[in-house]
């Protein structure tokens, strides 16, 4: 069995998020975990997918409507502004409105951020040999912490949340992360995030469980990830990936199954978890909205909908937002 040590700070974090999900019920772990190399490459995968759609339309989304999109962002008669995004990942989208933001010499600096300096300094190399005109401004923290840090930024911002992330929140955790979001918003400020929204439940399900397995392999690769780090000893050919769409409560949960009853030991924390047949493991959450729920939740905290826009198909809307007027 490979034997793993607890001293590397995001070895420990892992440690102890495995054995707090453990002890759920049900069992649950974080689809944070899902990030390290081989899991990145697999997402990358996945967004070619036929059946992923999300990533498709919201470039869909930036292609067709760059200019106003660039617009509705920069705010009216600034000196200049910064563009701030939450988990940048590597650019491809942003790429297109930071060009069109270029083009219109607009004065504007973009801060990515993100807590892997590894990623960021890759994204920063890419940004300056594609586009050298740019000033960029990387920001190396956890979201909360960068949150927090904006309160005191002079000048007006505009902060992008893009791809479907904030469906990964459960309703509560939505709720705590747009307030924090809202926070340090001027009234010139603005915030654009991406929403998937609700379509056809067939659709919706195949994008999380595509015909090639991918998205298995993906989901399982989490257990490969704690064998590796935390010397578990999950034998994937006894877990299986499934998951389900309720188009009540627009949630996608995916979930890891232990296909029959089986105990795994855990050596980094030194225990030993029993899983009956057919128990799982709760893996990821990923909300669908309609445009009135997204009115509504922006109403709850404290924001307004300036402009929507929407692929061809209706598909994926990125929403542009601001603070609320008294």
């Amino acid at each position: 069995m490979p034997q793993s040590s607890v001293s590397n700070p995001a070895t420990t974090e892992l440690a102890q998020h495995v054995a707090e999900g453990l002890r759920k019920t049900p069992k649950a772990l974080s689809s944070m975990y899902f990030y390290d190399d081989a899991g990145s490459r697999l997402f990358q995968q996945i967004m070619d997918l036929p059946e992923y759609y999300p990533t498709r339309a919201e470039f869909a989304i930036f292609r067709e409507h760059g200019a106003a999109l660039a617009a509705a962002l920069s705010p009216a008669g600034s000196a200049g502004f910064s563009l701030v995004e939450l988990g940048a990942g590597d650019g491809a989208k942003t790429k297109l409105l930071l060009r069109e933001l270029l083009r219109t010499e607009t004065d504007f600096t973009y801060a990515p951020v993100d807590i892997s300096a590894g990623a960021m300094t890759g994204l920063v190399d890419m940004l300056r040999q594609e586009l050298p005109a740019l000033r960029v401004a990387p920001v190396v923290e956890a979201y909360a912490t960068a949150l927090t840090q904006l309160r005191t930024w002079p000048g007006s911002k505009a902060v992008l949340f893009l791809g479907s992330n904030i469906g990964n929140f459960g309703p509560a955790e939505r709720l705590d992360f747009l307030r924090q979001l809202a926070a340090p918003l001027g009234p010139a400020d603005r915030l654009l995030i991406g929403f998937d929204l609700q379509k056809d439940p067939r659709r919706i399900r195949a994008a999380y469980d595509d015909a090639q397995g991918i998205t298995a392999a993906f989901n399982l690769n989490l257990l490969t990830r704690l064998n590796r780090e935390l010397g578990a000893d999950f034998d994937l050919a006894h877990w299986q990936h499934y998951t389900d769409y309720s188009p009540l409560s627009g949630a996608v949960r995916s979930f890891l199954v232990s296909t029959r009853a089986q105990a795994v030991h855990i050596a980094a924390l030194e225990e030993t978890v029993d899983f009956a047949a057919w128990e799982v493991i709760h893996t990821e959450n990923s909300f669908k909205f309609t445009l009135p729920q997204i009115e509504a939740l922006a109403a709850e905290v404290g924001l307004r909908v300036v402009r929507v826009f929407t692929d061809a198909a209706g598909d994926f809307a990125d929403v542009v937002l601001a603070a609320r007027k008294e």
